[in-house]
């Protein structure tokens, strides 16, 4: 027995009782009307399954025009109902006109009992999928709501910032590619969801790729997709972050470590807008917004051949500057006040607060590290505050890299992180080149990286 239900609604009780036969042990419900007038009254309309709605009511009448009044009345209360008209007057442009309102099916009195069950089997099963396709759509929805949902908000009030976000809103309902640059630390992805937000693509997904965490090898299996049986590790269909961003927003942060070969593939997606997944000859068309970041100088890495001048016109159509937070010192006291709020109640130190000479320490720092930087900052000291009132000694600063570290390492991991920061300076922030100095791969120049910042 199928867990359905079916409404049978009919004048002919001959009719009514010979569906209650056939129909009691396949349904779980089944339920009968005589006069489709009642169907105002029918409040469950909208649970129902399958309607079996006969086509004519009225004594010597045979048009079908009452059957689909009813049809329409039907589908306006209960659109996703499947519903399977009857009658014993057969006519190909009836059915036509029937199929056109909005019926699934047509069924000719008298009817085959194994062709009627058959048919209402059928119906059924589109009633389902029809109920798979809204869950998988709420679904959907609600994986969009979560993963653009900014937990971390711009703060500041300086007119540095504020020019920024004025640009940023000024572009975001345009679908033009924007590349965002700034130093580590000062917000590029936080721009980009304010970009994504402020689209009209914002009720679609925003697909953040961090583009130095992924190797060489697997760069277009990851922004491309694969398919099952491409490479060794590839045991199923995959799609690829651009197919996944289709109709939103892909951000693709610290673009300008990537390889001249993965930039011709890159460049090659964005021109066509289309990719094509390993192992397979089939261009898909994508439609996203376009959102890169990066810390490299990328003008300079162009004249330097490192980076291709043609992809640097196609994500360079608005280039916005996020400033670094030493050169937005009024935000300084209120990035502060946010973070200790956060953590404060976080951690459940309520009531903290930060006394004038800790607030000139913070100010006078130049922040390297920026935001982030003040936030771990921020984190620690009220982590490790014994009273409420946060002093200058509560506040750890790396002084060792506002002093350009001109003391000498004290231990291994000093002196390797300072290896690191030469090579990527050296090299103007380009992952590939800085690796390539070391002597590593740019993978485990990645995970350094990540190491180090925690």
């Amino acid at each position: 027995m199928l867990d359905g239900s079916v409404l049978v609604i009919d004048d002919n009780k001959s009719v009514l009782s010979a569906l209650e036969i056939l129909l009691q042990d396949e349904y779980r419900e089944v339920t009968y009307i005589s006069n489709p007038n009642q169907i105002s009254s029918f409040t469950n309309i909208k649970e129902v399954d399958i309607v079996l709605l006969d086509m004519n009511f009225s004594a010597g009448v045979n048009t079908g025009n009452e059957g689909l009044y009813w049809l329409r009345e039907i589908r306006n209360k209960a659109p996703d109902v499947s519903v399977i008209m009857m009658t014993a007057y057969g006519a190909v442009d009836l059915a036509v006109r029937a199929l056109k309102e909005g019926a699934v099916d047509f069924i000719l009195k008298p009817w085959n009992n194994e062709k009627l069950l058959a048919t209402v089997k059928s119906a059924y099963k589109l009633r389902e999928s029809k109920k798979e396709v809204v869950k998988l759509k709420q679904k959907e929805s609600g994986l969009k709501q979560v993963l653009n949902e900014n937990k971390s908000p711009i703060i500041g009030e300086s007119t540095e910032l504020t020019a920024v976000l004025k640009l940023a809103h000024k572009v975001a309902k345009t679908d033009v590619n924007i590349l965002i640059t700034g130093e580590n630390g000062t917000g590029k992805e936080l721009i980009a969801r304010e970009l994504h937000r402020m689209s009209s693509r914002s009720s679609e997904v925003f697909i953040p790729v961090d583009m130095g965490s992924i190797s060489e090898t697997l760069f277009e299996s990851e922004l491309f997709g694969h398919l099952k049986g491409a490479f060794t590790d590839a045991k199923e269909d995959r799609i690829g972050k651009f197919e996944a961003a289709n109709a939103g927003t892909l951000f693709l942060d610290e673009i300008g470590n990537l390889s001249l070969q993965t930039q011709a593939k890159l460049l090659s997606a964005i021109q066509n807008k289309t990719v094509v997944k390993v192992g397979s000859n089939k261009a898909i068309p994508v439609d996203i917004r376009l959102i890169c970041a990066t810390n490299c100088n990328l003008n300079k890495m162009v004249s330097e051949g490192v980076f291709r001048e043609d992809l640097l016109y196609r994500i360079n159509t608005i280039h916005i500057q996020v400033p670094a937070l030493r050169e937005r010192e009024n935000d300084v006291l209120v990035l502060s006040d946010y973070y200790l709020n956060r953590f404060a109640k976080k951690y459940g130190k309520n009531g903290l607060r930060i006394n004038k000479m800790a607030q000139e320490k913070l100010k006078e720092y130049s922040w390297p590290g920026n935001v982030r930087e003040l936030q771990h900052t921020i984190e620690r000291a009220v982590i490790l505050c014994d009273g409420n009132v946060l002093k200058p000694s509560d506040f750890l600063l790396n002084t060792s890299v506002e002093n350009h570290q001109s003391s000498e390492p004290d231990t291994l991991d000093e002196m390797e992180k300072r290896m690191i920061q030469n090579a990527l300076n050296n090299n103007h922030g380009n992952y590939s080149a800085a690796a390539a100095q070391l002597g590593i791969t740019r993978q485990t120049l990645y995970n350094k990286l990540k190491k180090m910042s925690k």
